[in-house]
């Protein structure tokens, strides 16, 4: 039995969802367990404007589609509800849908469904989300931890491969196994956040999550909502932030899922030159649709308000800003003005950011861009997209392609490594090393350094120290922190073995101390984004491979960082500094704890009363053979 005369939509709900306006759709549609008249039962809600018929079937009624049909709430409405007694928590279920439109037929999965089955099961199962959160203490916090003038320093994470069971058949940890081990690692490390790949649920475990079907659903993979929840609660008791990996950009051909829901292309461009993506064979939304706009807005806060999520790395913003993206021509159609720039997706992304800066002012939103697109980072009322952070792609290209070449060709390309900082302040980065630079034949960080084995990892340290002195966040796919070799393999653990072996051992104790050091100088992160907090001392030294410059912290705290890009080194390298006196040698990626050959300067070094590079004192320094220094003006 079914009873159509309960619901949780009221006039108001259905006139400000049909405005695109209602922004908590996951308490209304989906299942929701309810007690009605002393009965407890489930109530269901879905929206299917051009169906005939819906009704829900699975276990409890032998997936029969006749016995549980839905009512519709008004013609108009599109959505069709019911209430069935004595269903409950743990019920499987699915939408039977038949289209008003040439009688098609699909069963469908729910998609605000807060629970589905595993792999390769594809039912949804009625869920609570009730949890004891206990993490009020980094809550009360986290605007300071997520500020732009705070340190940030990402620790990117797959969470099927960071570490498997080795003696259960391979097998995943689940997110309570995971919490712990993560934690301790992370802290000890020194990461400030977590940036997961996406943990929405996805058919398709290859994708990473990239092609999700579960926009409203932690994967089930690794446990139930509640075990994800406790995850984060563990991860923030700890310090530690977190950073979801958001993807309203496409979604797959799952029949199952939200491709051609009700018989029409209700979630996507019904034009496929609008609605379908060349690339990841895949479906692109209808931005232009209201009711599209509220079910995903409806997504960004729920995870924010459900799952205390910190922050948002928005995936594939460029490929949603242009229409003519990765598309020929002919194969695109115009905006309304004639131009390439599609207008629904502009006003969705800035509505989407207004309203989460809104509602949750200590958060961030990161947009994935990778074009020249103009202040994605800068607030609406200046004309920018509203995001508070931006992945630099710029850099990141400029540097591994610098990176990558034998030290005898860098000086003719030293622009490359110099020219980040001519746009460094246009935007608020994030420099990213992650997971896109080490899948798909690319090898890993350290594969793709140059040179025999020590020159290779003296080359990844130098990386990572130039990365750390460079203004902007940071961001490091796991595995890079310790130099696999191998590229990552989302299908096994990493390469923890490697850590028995002294050189990747220094390279993760490198990565380690420049963590906890950036951390506890605000010189490198307090004025990140603007250009106060960065004076170059030279740049143009291509012939030698060196590069010097200044960062400043808002009391005028120095750290003076020094790279020699070449295996040569350099003996007696005068560099002028603004302060006369004794400069400490902090940190030396050439370090023997590191790896290094131990070329240093003592631990101190001071100045001579010799005029260079524009100022009236300048050090002699030893820079150590593809080493970078980091010193600090003492008294």
């Amino acid at each position: 039995m079914i009873r159509h005369d309960v619901s949780l939509f009221t006039d108001y709900d259905i006139y400000i969802f049909k405005q695109g306006k209602h922004y908590k759709l996951y308490e209304k549609l989906g299942s929701h367990i309810l007690t009605v008249d002393g009965i407890e039962g489930t109530y269901f809600a879905v929206w299917a404007p051009n169906a005939e018929r819906v009704s829900v079937i699975g276990d409890f009624n032998n997936w029969d589609s006749d016995r549980h049909p839905l009512a519709p709430r008004w013609d108009w409405s599109g959505i069709w509800e019911g209430f069935i007694p004595d269903i409950g928590k743990g019920t499987i279920y699915k939408y039977h849908i038949i289209s008003r439109f040439s009688g098609y037929r699909v069963d469908k999965s729910d998609p605000f469904a807060f629970y589905t089955e595993t792999f390769p099961g594809r039912s949804s199962i009625v869920w609570d989300l009730d949890f004891n959160w206990e993490d009020q203490q980094w809550m009360s916090s986290r605007h300071i931890n997520n500020s732009l003038n705070s340190p940030m320093s990402i620790y990117e994470v797959h969470i099927g491969s960071w570490k498997r069971v080795p003696d259960d058949s391979n097998r995943f940890l689940t997110y309570r196994e995971i919490a712990v081990q993560l934690a301790e690692y992370v802290n000890y490390m020194g990461f400030t956040h977590i940036e997961f790949l996406p943990i929405t649920e996805h058919p398709f475990y290859g994708s990473w999550g990239y092609q999700s079907t579960g926009y409203f659903a932690p994967t089930s993979r690794y446990g139930t909502p509640q075990d994800f929840m406790w995850l984060i609660d563990y991860l923030h008791k700890n310090g530690i932030g977190i950073i979801l990996d958001w993807v309203p950009s496409h979604f797959p051909d799952d029949i199952q899922g939200l491709v051609y829901f009700d018989g029409t292309h209700l979630y996507e461009h019904e034009d496929p030159r609008k609605g379908f993506h060349p690339d990841w064979n895949s479906y692109i939304f209808n931005y232009a649709r209201n009711e599209i706009k509220a079910f995903l807005t409806s997504s960004a806060l729920f995870w924010l308000e459900k799952y205390h999520i910190d922050a948002f790395r928005i995936d594939a913003v460029a490929s949603m800003l242009y229409l003519d993206y990765s598309r020929k021509p002919g194969q695109w159609i115009p905006n309304k003005f004639g131009g390439k720039e599609n207008l629904e997706v502009i006003d969705f992304l800035k509505q989407l950011n207004l309203l989460i800066y809104q509602e949750y002012p200590d958060v961030q939103t990161i947009a994935e861009e990778s074009t020249s697109w103009p202040l994605v980072s800068r607030p609406l009322h200046i004309g920018g997209l509203g995001f508070g952070l931006k992945w630099n792609m710029g850099w990141m290209h400029d540097t591994l392609s610098y990176f990558s070449l034998d030290p005898i060709f860098r000086k003719y390309n030293h622009q490359q490594l110099t020219f980040s900082i001519w746009y460094a302040f246009y935007e608020n980065f994030i420099l990213t090393l992650s997971h896109d630079e080490v899948v798909y034949g690319k090898g890993s960080l350290l594969g793709k350094m140059p040179g025999n084995e020590w020159e290779k990892k003296a080359n990844l340290r130098l990386l990572f120290g130039y990365m750390y002195g460079h203004p902007g966040k940071k961001l490091i796919f796991m595995g890079g922190e310790f130099g696999q070799y191998n590229e990552w393999d989302h299908e096994k653990s990493l390469d923890w073995h490697l850590l028995e072996y002294t050189s990747h051992r220094g390279i993760l104790n490198w990565v380690r101390d420049l963590n906890h050091f950036y951390k506890h100088e605000p010189a490198l992160y307090e004025i990140d984004f603007q250009p106060e907090g960065f004076q170059w001392i030279d740049f143009r030294d291509s012939e030698q491979g060196v590069i010097s410059f200044l960062r400043r912290s808002r009391n005028n705290d120095e750290v003076l960082i020094v790279c020699n890009l070449t295996p040569v080194p350099r003996i007696k390298y005068r560099i002028g500094v603004p302060k006369d006196g004794i400069w400490a040698e902090l940190l030396s990626s050439d370090a023997e704890c590191y790896g290094g050959s131990g070329e240093g300067n003592c631990g101190q070094v001071s100045t001579d009363a010799i005029s260079f590079h524009g100022y009236h004192q300048s050090l002699s320094l030893t820079l150590p053979p593809l080493g970078v220094l980091f010193l600090k003006w003492r008294q």
